[in-house]
C-alpha cells in the first residue's frame, strides 16, 4: 500500500472507508473482447495489513469461490483494520468452461507467476494479476479442491521454513500443514518469494459447493483475521497440529474397480487396508495397504483405476499424533 492508505492498482485506487467492485482486463478473446476477472476491494478506516484472498486459479475448482464471495458480501467489515483484496475467479476461462486449465493449449494459470507481460497469455495474465492485486499485498491465501476424481481434506500448504508463512499456517488453524516451498510458477510459492507470504489451502473436490468444509474455510480465515489484528476474534487451534514431511501418493498395482475402506482424513496404521481393487465379477481382490501410520488428505472419487493410478495420498504421523487422531475419530 501506499503512503496515503489507499490501495492503488493500475487504473483506479481505493481510499481508506471505500470498497470498490470491478471487473479487471487481463486479457483479450480471439474476437478482442476483453478478458475480465471479478475483484473487490475493501479498505478499512482503519491501519493495518492488506491481505489477498483468491480462488480458482484452476477454473473447475469451485469451494474456494464460495469463501471469498461470503467474506466480500456476506461478512460485516465495517471494524475492518487494514484492507482485502478477493479475487474469487482468477482463471475466467477456465471457469467458464469448467476446465482445471486455461483453455488456450491447456496452460496451467498456476504454473505462470510472476509473470510476464511479454511472454505467453498465461503469463501475460499472470503478469496483470500479479502486479496489480497480489504484489501489493502483505499476505495471502489461496484456495484450491482436487482435481476431478479425487477429494482432499482441508489442509495448508506452506513453506514453514519461512517465519512469516508459518505464522500464517498456523493462524488458519487447520490440523493438517503439508510443508514444502510449492512448485515454480505456483501463486503462494511465487509471492512469498516476492515478500508476500502466501498459503495455499486445499478441500474437497472440483465441481461443487461443499458447505461445512466451505464453513470451515470461513472459520480459518476468521482466525487469520484475528492473528494480524484485521478484526477482532480468537485465534483458533484445530485440537491437533502436523506438520508434514514426508507423505506419498499411493498407486494402483492393479487395474479394476475401487472399494474403499476409509474417508479422507481418516486415520490408517501401518499395514491396514485401506482400500480393495476388484474385477468386475469381484472373484479377486488386490489390497492396497498403508505402508506407514498416517492420515489420509487425499483420496481418489472416481473408483476406477489403470495401474499406476493415484489412490490416495497419505501423510505420515508419529505416534503421539496418531494417538491424537484416533481418540478424536473414535468420539465421533
Amino acid at each position: 500500500m501506499n503512503s496515503d492508505a489507499a490501495f492503488t492498482y493500475n487504473g483506479g485506487k481505493v481510499a481508506p472507508g471505500e470498497r470498490q467492485n470491478l471487473r479487471y482486463g487481463i486479457s483479450e478473446t480471439y474476437l478482442g473482447d476483453p478478458v475480465r476477472i471479478p475483484v473487490t476491494i475493501v479498505n478499512g478506516e482503519r491501519d493495518g495489513p492488506t491481505v489477498f484472498l483468491s480462488a480458482a486459479a484452476h477454473g473447475d475448482e469451485l469451494n474456494g469461490i464460495e469463501v471469498v464471495r461470503e467474506v466480500a458480501f456476506e461478512w460485516d467489515l465495517a471494524d475492518l483494520a487494514g484492507t482485502i483484496v478477493c479475487l474469487p475467479v482468477l482463471n475466467v476461462q477456465g471457469f467458464l468452461t469448467q476446465q482445471r486449465y486455461l483453455p488456450i493449449y491447456d496452460r496451467d494459470l498456476n504454473r505462470s507467476f510472476p509473470g510476464d507481460p511479454t511472454s505467453t497469455s498465461a503469463k501475460r495474465m499472470a503478469h496483470a494479476i500479479f502486479e496489480n492485486f497480489i504484489a501489493p499485498c502483505d499476505l495471502g491465501i489461496d484456495f484450491h479442491t482436487s482435481t476431478r476424481g479425487r477429494t482432499n481434506m482441508l489442509h495448508v500448504r506452506a513453506d514453514t521454513s519461512k517465519d512469516a508463512v508459518s505464522r500464517l499456517a498456523y493462524a488458519f488453524g487447520a490440523s493438517v500443514v503439508v510443508d514444502g516451498a510449492g512448485s515454480d510458477g505456483t501463486l503462494r510459492g511465487e509471492a512469498t518469494r516476492a515478500g508476500v507470504p502466501t498459503v495455499t489451502v486445499e478441500m474437497g473436490e472440483a465441481h461443487r459447493f461443499e458447505r461445512r468444509l466451505i464453513d470451515d474455510a470461513l472459520d480459518g480465515v476468521e482466525s487469520v483475521f484475528a492473528e494480524y489484528g484485521l478484526q477482532p476474534g480468537p485465534v483458533r487451534w484445530p485440537g491437533w497440529r502436523t506438520v508434514v514431511t514426508e507423505k506419498t501418493w499411493i498407486r494402483a498395482d492393479a487395474g479394476g474397480i475401487v472399494d474403499m475402506h476409509h474417508d479422507r482424513g481418516s486415520l490408517v496404521r501401518e499395514g491396514e487396508r485401506i482400500c480393495t481393487i476388484t474385477d468386475p465379477f469381484k472373484a479377486q481382490g488386490v489390497p492396497v495397504e498403508a505402508p506407514f501410520t498416517g492420515v489420509l488428505i487425499g483420496l481418489l472419487e472416481n473408483p476406477v483405476v489403470y495401474p499406476g493410478n493415484p489412490i490416495c495420498h497419505l501423510a505420515e504421523l508419529d505416534a503421539e499424533r496418531a494417538r491424537i487422531v484416533d481418540r478424536r475419530q473414535a468420539d465421533r
